[in-house]
């Protein structure tokens, strides 16, 4: 009995505790959490997290997956998540995907490209790409009677 009350509660403090990445830790490589990550050290590699806070000390060199992202440090790198803040001290060299909302602070500084999605933060289906329609090898090929071939999808073609 015993036992379980301790496994539940383990369960329950994992999923509502923060990691801390302090300043005297460099990290090479994935960083991967079901949970919140402060972040006031170095990490060079990707960064896969529920929520992810970049401290005024901390760097991150690669992508940002997340939830929630706040950046008060540096990360070069791309960012998708649901919500995005970019604080005063906050410096971002790379594209910024957001599904939901987009904060910046006076100071903050971007340099990239913004985009608002509603996949961000979610790996997309690679199948269903990001175009309704799009131009398959037949569309490449020469005119047929002066008209172009249209492809919309392998079940079914138009001629334009």
């Amino acid at each position: 009995m015993f036992g379980s009350d301790k496994k539940k509660l383990f369960n329950e403090r994992q999923d509502s505790e923060r990691s801390l990445i302090s300043e005297t830790v460099s990290i090479d490589g994935t960083v991967n959490s079901s949970g919140a990550i402060d972040i006031a050290g170095l990490i060079k590699g990707p960064v896969f997290s529920k929520e992810v806070v970049v401290k005024e000390t901390g760097s991150i060199s690669g992508e940002v997956e997340a939830d929630k992202v706040e950046i008060h440090g540096h990360l070069a790198g791309k960012i998708s998540a649901e919500n995005v803040v970019i604080g005063s001290t906050g410096v971002v060299k790379g594209d910024i995907e957001f599904a939901k909302n987009l904060r910046t602070e006076d100071g903050a500084d971007i340099e990239g490209y913004i985009k608002k999605t509603s996949t961000a933060g979610k790996k997309a289906d690679s199948s269903t790409g990001d175009f309704l329609f799009s131009k398959s090898k037949e569309d490449k090929k020469s005119k047929k009677n002066g008209k172009p071939i249209s492809v919309v999808n392998k079940e079914s073609e138009a001629l334009v």
